[in-house]
């Protein structure tokens, strides 16, 4: 793994300029922390909680996350300039051998049966780290993280997903009640204007609702990075449905729909919708995560 920005689902409300674009982004697990300061965003990421060490371990060692360049100690909170040449030879020593340490302890602790959520936590700071994001309102994170006075890691990933956004993606223009689905194959996709299409990619043959649960499901099992993995509908319905009756609702944040003229929260907003946002999303867009009942505070049903 590396550094890395795919852009998911980028979309536009019709007749508007509020444009909702996912994400996945990989950058280094150890400004994860930085990361989740923006509370605009709806996330889910990979958990050091769901994957297996055994797995864990594989990745570190075949790909480990070491510091582009090391430079030296002072105060505040910037770096100061590079090490010398020897200097970043003996930094980058020391982080590898503090990384086949982690690796040996982690391993023996999941060989005496400690729970992958501790083993895991010892490999955190050689891992690269997978996440979906999805918002509405981005500028302040670019004008943060873009800076110069960020920290190198999350300035890489921060101008890369910016560029992505730019430069390479263009938004789809969606009408009332049309959907958001990040992780679900549409009509609107890149095989849509041919003739044949994949036995593999027939999601936007299925019900609607149908294609919104698996984007929340799919979304989910970002956590175990097995979102892009083999595609099992029956499996994805499931996996919807527990996170539904268990009250584990972030994925639902993902897909999302253009609120029409009648509802509230539609373009003529007014009353407790009045500030322009309903939840982190900016009005238009509706979260699915609105559509449960008690989403706020969830209460299981009997």
């Amino acid at each position: 793994m590396s550094y890395e920005v795919k852009i998911l689902a980028d979309s536009i409300a019709r007749g508007t300029k509020v444009r909702l674009t996912t994400i996945q982004a990989t950058f280094p697990r150890i400004v994860l922390a930085e990361f989740n300061t923006h509370r605009v965003f709806s996330r889910n990421s990979a958990s050091s909680r769901a994957i297996p060490v055994s797995k864990n371990i594989e990745r570190v060692l075949a790909d480990p996350f070491v510091p582009a360049a090391f430079a030296a100690n002072q105060k505040g909170m910037q770096a100061g300039e590079e090490l010398d040449e020897q200097a970043q030879r003996d930094a980058e020593f020391l982080w590898l051998d503090a990384m086949k340490m982690a690796v040996a302890q982690a391993r023996q602790m999941a060989l005496i049966g400690v729970h992958k959520q501790w083993a895991n936590r010892l490999l955190e700071p050689f891992s690269w780290h997978t996440a979906i994001i999805s918002a509405t309102e981005w500028e302040n994170f670019f004008a943060l993280r873009c800076s110069p006075k960020a920290a190198p890691e999350i300035r890489t990933i921060a101008e890369m997903m910016r560029e992505a956004m730019v430069r390479i993606s263009a938004p789809r223009a969606l009408e009332p009640g049309e959907w958001h689905l990040p992780l679900v194959e549409t009509i609107h996709d890149s095989y849509s204007c041919n003739d044949f299409v994949p036995d593999d990619r027939l999601d936007f043959k299925l019900p609607l609702d149908v294609q919104v649960k698996l984007s929340v499901a799919r979304c989910a099992r970002v956590s175990y990075l097995t979102h892009e993995g083999k595609r099992d509908i029956a499996a994805d319905l499931e996996l919807y449905e527990r996170l539904r009756s268990s009250g584990h609702l972030s994925p639902f944040e993902h897909a999302a729909r253009v609120a029409t003229d009648e509802e509230p929260m539609g373009p003529a907003s007014t009353g407790p919708y009045a500030s322009g946002f309903y939840g982190n999303f900016r009005m238009p867009w509706v979260q699915h995560r609105k559509d449960v009942s008690n989403e706020a505070v969830f209460k299981e049903t009997p």
